[in-house]
């Protein structure tokens, strides 16, 4: 069965997302953080990706924790 990872939210600093990233672990969700921030400026986003099947409640999850 091949795992379809997505973007489920786009956040500007490092620390918010490993913050959704420990909500989602907490609610037995996995996800994978992914920087692409520029490494001198720091402009761009740090995605989070979760699979596919777990998305819609990730998302609810994220907003519940007030994460956007």
């Amino acid at each position: 069965m091949e795992d379809i990872w997505i973007n489920i939210i786009s956040v500007g600093q490092q620390y918010i997302a490993e913050m959704a990233k420990d909500i989602l672990y907490q609610e037995g969700i996995a996800s994978v953080i992914v920087n692409k921030q520029d490494s001198t400026y720091l402009f761009g986003d740090i995605e989070i990706y979760v699979d596919r099947e777990y998305a819609i409640r990730a998302k609810h999850i994220l907003e519940k924790a007030n994460i956007t």
